[in-house]
């Protein structure tokens, strides 16, 4: 089916995901030299990096408490209203999940088995210091790692905003680092420049944090490699098509190669929210990254409900937001996504800013495999068994014969020493 649209390119099911399949990106040259020249000079390098590429002065990248204390202090008392309930959102919601773990004995055939649920012991939240501040990503971080037990939290931030200290503060950072980039990453990684090496590090970055935490990993853990900000929406007949458009600008404008995506049933409203987005692009700034990031986006007339299913289904956006009763009946069917946003009244946005869930979330088709951060990002499941008396035999018989059915020699011996 032909539509004219002015700014969405209309794709068949096929094109649009051809379109949307989206590896992740080469790792840029320049992380490695970083990592390599950090992991030969060590501190010294990382002081060198932040102050080329940063601008650091400072002789010591931890912000002090006073600072921190003093950052909240000086918030607006209504933008502090809104981080604290934005907080305390995210932290009710973390606390309900943390009830789904729990630590566990069964007893089988005369074999204790249990697992224990534990977390990590320390953990670092990325904030970007970019085009804009995040202190709404240092709350997605910080709040679930709190919740989850972790005992020491910490913040990396490069030309740390007022705001994003504030909430690292509200949000319960026990440490917050004026640090970030390649060399933030390679610090916490490997304990440097008066920063501590911790288990894991969360949170978005710009290509070459997220190529950093990609050739770190084993030295550090992460919780996916993240790339562009994709929303997919799925609308019928009765959605308004100028809350769509404003819902796609408001994921195209994160980043040029942002991808904003829309399914419907209805080839009317494709062109009512093609034009609504005409409308309101115009009222944005010039420089808008959603200009750019339109022309990776895409429109399908799609035929019927199933149709609809089994493309959001390959796509695996990490937002999908459903507009309209017939797009809003495939909530219970849809299982590939970062985060669902049911009813025309649920914005994507209200998500990023502490409606609950967690805004840092899979993207470029990892929602087939993982979730998004949240509370058991920071636990680990621990296994135990011990092997009661009567058991001892039958369990040595039966290594014995799979360990000789597999040729390891060492292994049989080891369960043979059990029968003696």
């Amino acid at each position: 089916m032909s539509i004219n649209l002015t700014l969405l390119q209309c794709l068949s099911p096929e094109a649009a995901l051809a379109r949307a399949t989206r590896p992740l990106p080469p790792i840029p040259s320049e992380v490695s030299e970083i990592l390599e020249d950090i992991r030969a000079r060590g501190s010294g390098a990382v002081f060198a990096w932040a102050r080329h590429l940063d601008n650091f002065t400072g002789d010591a990248f931890e912000v002090s408490r006073s600072r921190m204390d003093a950052a909240v202090e000086a918030l607006d008392p209504l933008l502090r209203g809104h981080l604290e309930a934005a907080i305390q959102r995210v932290k009710a919601f973390s606390e309900a999940q943390k009830i789904c773990f729990r630590d566990l004995e069964v007893l089988q055939d005369g074999i204790c088995l249990g697992q224990r649920i534990v977390p990590v012991q320390r953990a670092a939240c990325y904030a970007p210091g970019g085009r804009y501040p995040l202190p709404s990503s240092v709350i997605m971080g910080v709040v679930p790692a709190r919740v989850a037990g972790v005992d020491e939290v910490i913040v990396l931030s490069p030309r740390i905003h007022p705001i994003t200290l504030a909430a690292a503060a509200l949000a319960g950072a026990d440490r917050v680092f004026d640090l970030g980039g390649v060399q933030g990453i390679a610090a916490v990684a490997w304990g440097l420049a008066g920063l501590p090496r911790v288990d894991l590090v969360v949170g978005p970055g710009n290509r070459y944090v997220t190529g950093a935490k990609r050739l770190l990993y084993g030295d550090v853990g992460i919780e996916f490699p993240a790339g562009p900000s994709e929303l997919l929406v799925i609308a019928d007949r009765g959605a308004r098509p100028e809350w769509i458009a404003a819902d796609l600008l408001g994921q195209a404008e994160h980043d040029p190669e942002a991808l904003p995506m829309l399914l419907s049933f209805d080839t009317d409203l494709l062109k009512a929210v093609d034009d609504a987005l005409r409308r309101q692009l115009a009222e944005l700034p010039a420089d808008s990254p959603a200009r750019e990031s339109l022309g990776n986006g895409f429109a399908v007339a799609v035929a019927d409900e199933a149709e609809a299913l089994a493309l959001a289904e390959a796509l695996a956006p990490e937002h999908l937001e459903l507009q309209g009763p017939r797009a809003e009946g495939l909530a219970d069917r849809l299982r590939t996504y970062g985060s669902l946003f049911v009813g025309e009244g649920t914005a994507e946005v209200f998500g990023d800013y502490g409606s609950g869930t967690n805004h840092i979330l899979p993207t470029g088709g990892a929602a087939r495999f993982t979730g998004g951060v949240f509370v058991g990002t920071f636990l680990k499941t621990l296994t135990w068994q011990r092997i009661l008396p009567e058991a001892q035999r039958q369990q040595a018989l039966q290594a014995i014969a799979l360990a000789e059915a597999e040729g390891l020699k060492a292994h049989a011996a080891s369960a043979r020493a059990r029968l003696s």
